[in-house]
């Protein structure tokens, strides 16, 4: 059981140390939730923090059952299970992908405010979320970040289902994993507080690490005499 996100963030930063300082290495977090935990990796790995965004593609009579995901380079995640049980085909939900790149578009606007996303080409990628169930969202962001050729992708989860964590282990070169409780029953059971992340956090946040970014590079330029680059 966790405090809250930060504490979740924190405790990551202790499996993710050799990471610290890596002029290779940056986080992407998976709004909302998953921005307060790579907040806190920002400020203890002295990493650069952005987002990749990834929207659930929700059942018809259930928009929190996902039959899949979709990632902001358009890569489609179809939850076999899901899919199956619904009698779907990947032409049955091309409504509901359409709708959340839609959705994409409006968060990479809101949350970049002008900023291009990272280069992620050989670079260390650490993938970071408060937590996964199914795990679509997670896998579907997985598979669109492969396609920009990172040199190692790194999952960092607080908690997941095992089956999920299972899952997700072959999927990424590295995967940090601080729970697997079972039985799982939703992410949100294992923290105390799981208060809702809204859009303007999320840029709070993101401003923030930018911001202790600068900070941390200018104190590390001058207590070496370097200047600044």
């Amino acid at each position: 059981m966790f405090r809250n996100r930060e504490e979740a963030g924190r405790r990551l930063v202790e499996r993710l140390i050799q990471y610290r300082d890596d002029p290779t290495a940056v986080i992407l977090a998976l709004p909302r939730g998953g921005v307060a935990v790579g907040y806190q990796l920002s400020l203890g790995l002295h990493l650069a923090l952005d987002v990749f965004i990834t929207r659930k593609l929700g059942a018809p009579d259930n928009s929190e059952y996902a039959l899949g995901a979709v990632g902001e380079t358009g890569a489609v995640y179809l939850n076999p299970g899901a899919m199956a049980a619904y009698g779907f085909s990947r032409t049955d939900i091309d409504g509901l992908v359409q709708m959340q790149q839609h959705e994409i578009a409006r968060r990479q606007s809101m949350y970049r405010q002008g900023r291009q996303m990272p280069t992620l080409a050989d670079h260390s990628v650490i993938l970071v979320d408060d937590g996964i169930a199914t795990g679509s969202t997670f896998f579907a962001a997985v598979q669109s970040i492969k396609q920009l050729r990172p040199r190692r992708l790194i999952g960092a989860i607080p908690v997941g289902p095992v089956a999920s964590i299972q899952e997700a282990r072959v999927l990424v070169d590295e995967l940090v994993v601080l729970t697997t409780p079972d039985p799982f029953w939703a992410v949100g059971h294992h923290y105390i507080d799981f208060a809702e992340v809204s859009d303007h956090d999320v840029v709070e946040y993101l401003n923030l690490a930018e911001e202790s970014q600068l900070e941390w590079k200018e104190q590390t330029h001058s207590s070496t005499g370097s200047p600044p680059q």
